[in-house]
């Protein structure tokens, strides 16, 4: 299938690139646990992923993130690589956990890491762009609760205007969160991640917590510093109804869109939390609901609904659901197909068991055949346009809030090999995807959508999280024998593209990818 992805880049070739304009943000994303390491110095404390990955059967081959890429040593290194492939900007994020071990008094040495990593991205001429959690609590604040517990947003406020008392002379850009969805329901409801509880009460509490310990803390740095861009990162699944004729495939898209999509955007940007959803996990659980009803106390709303400058939107793969697993003849002879398959299974080798962080979810989604990464994620670019056209449309855009897209990649099987001229990693179906994706990113801007760049994840291979170090999502190819970097391909076709400000893919090239698919003949809705 994945020939399909070189056949659609070969046919959407110019005859004349396109321009990217000189405005239009181009860089790579990281984050703290994934790649610092040094997890026991300078008086860093345990976060809950230290906790988490201990646990047996948690993650893939028990891996942790102790040493992981040996940022927090080799930092001035990366940056070094950065500024030789002509990074614009490096998303990065700080440890909670390294920066205040106890969730509360903060750590000098911890802060200074990152007072050094500011200082030598502004001396790169690398744009800093600082994101304040990427899911490692401190495991003090989870053995007091958590993110279910309401402290647990004024101490993530408290330990904002913390980091901004440091950095804030050097950093413009601050996102709060990234990708509450996963560090609420995943984490807390289906307890695929740290720190692995079960609970949907949990999960919803944890959810508005995160979002309040979000406005808390941009009220206080707004009130701090009226310039600063301050947001926070989602990651969006759009989910698509295989016939939108169907209320039954409606119904389940509808569903998947509320416990991903809307459960986050509607509170931040119309500060209500959907109805439908609410009532749905009412059906599952009505204590669960109740508590949150209860917990979501006055004021909340207006807190989390504080304008933001910009927003991150992390995109990976859509999604396809319909509410049965058989196919009408009307709409098998519309598609081209006579019958639904199940799809590859995409799942680490772990043992700990867990829940779907989906619970009101209903319907099924079936193989699409479109290319796949070695994750089985799909690989669909339209989708990106789309997304970003919706949220853009609905959301941003009457708030007059920025789009950036901070985060897009894939998990790749690869290999180091040596050549005449030295190490090298060809990657040619992570070059596909960057291109293709970057492309829907400016077709959505093109159509109109306030969007304003694009980040690479990841900048190197690094720790993924219950997948361990078995895949490789990064340009830079790291042996974490030796902790030699290696650029791949894709990362010397990304530094031609910034150079260059150019890219040779035609508009709505993600619709040949679509061609043979299950998808070809679905309209995007």
């Amino acid at each position: 299938m994945v020939a399909q992805l070189f056949t659609a880049l070969s046919d959407a070739r110019l005859g004349s690139p396109r321009r990217i304009p000189d405005d239009f943000l181009l860089g790579a994303a990281t984050a703290a646990y994934q790649i610092e390491g040094a997890a026991f110095e300078d008086g860093r404390g345990p976060s809950i992923w230290d906790t988490f990955s201990r646990e047996a059967g948690a993650v893939a081959a028990g891996q942790t993130g102790d040493v992981a890429c040996d940022h927090y040593h080799r930092y001035r290194d990366d940056v070094a690589l950065m500024k030789e492939l002509g990074l614009e900007s490096y998303r990065f994020s700080v440890s909670w956990a390294r920066v205040q071990p106890d969730g509360m008094h903060t750590n000098r040495k911890g802060m200074e890491f990152y007072s050094r990593l500011v200082d030598e991205l502004l001396g790169a001429d690398i744009k800093p762009w600082l994101t304040l959690y990427h899911w490692d609590l401190p495991q003090a604040l989870e053995d007091k609760g958590g993110w279910p517990s309401r402290d647990t947003a004024k101490r993530f406020r408290d330990y904002a205007m913390e980091v901004y008392g440091v950095l804030g002379d050097r950093v413009e850009v601050w996102t709060t969160l990234n990708e509450p969805w996963c560090s609420s329901f995943l984490s807390y409801t289906a307890g695929e991640h740290a720190p692995g509880r079960q609970s949907l009460e949990a999960g919803m509490l944890a959810s508005h917590h995160l979002l309040l310990g979000h406005g808390l803390a941009v009220e206080a740095l707004r009130a701090e510093n009226a310039s600063l861009d301050l947001g926070l990162t989602l990651n969006l699944t759009p989910a698509q109804p295989l016939d939108p004729d169907s209320p039954a495939d409606l119904e389940a898209a509808a569903l998947i869109d509320g416990q991903t999509n809307r459960w986050f955007l509607d509170p931040l940007f119309r500060a209500s939390y959907p109805t439908d959803i609410v009532e749905a996990f009412r059906a599952l659980d009505p204590r669960a609901a109740n508590k949150f009803e209860d917990g979501v106390r006055p004021g909340d709303l207006e807190s989390i609904s504080t304008p933001i400058s910009t927003l991150g939107i992390n995109y990976y793969q859509g999604g396809i659901v319909t509410g049965s697993r058989s196919l009408s003849p009307e709409l098998a002879e519309r598609i081209g197909f006579d019958a639904l398959a199940i799809p590859p299974l995409s799942a680490p080798e772990t043992t700990r068991p867990t829940s779907s962080p989906l619970p009101a979810s209903r319907g099924f989604s079936p193989d699409t055949y479109l290319p796949r990464t070695a994750q089985q994620w799909q690989i669909d670019p339209i989708m990106l346009k789309h997304l970003l056209l919706r949220v853009h449309n609905d959301y941003t855009g009457p708030s007059g809030t920025s789009i950036y897209v901070t985060e897009n990649g894939m998990a790749g099987n690869d290999v180091l090999t040596q050549t005449e001229s030295g190490a090298a990693v060809h990657d040619p179906t992570r070059e596909a995807f960057l291109e293709l994706h970057l492309g829907a990113a400016l077709d959505a801007r093109d159509e109109g959508a306030d969007v304003r760049g694009y980040f690479y994840w990841s900048f190197m291979d690094n720790y993924e999280w219950t997948w361990g170090y078995d895949m490789r999502f990064g340009i830079i190819y790291v042996d974490y024998e030796t902790q030699r970097r290696i650029p791949k391909d894709s990362a010397k076709l990304y530094s031609r593209i910034i150079a260059s400000r150019e890219l040779n893919v035609a508009p709505d090239a993600g619709l040949l990818v679509r061609r043979g698919t299950l998808l070809e003949n679905v309209p995007v809705i």
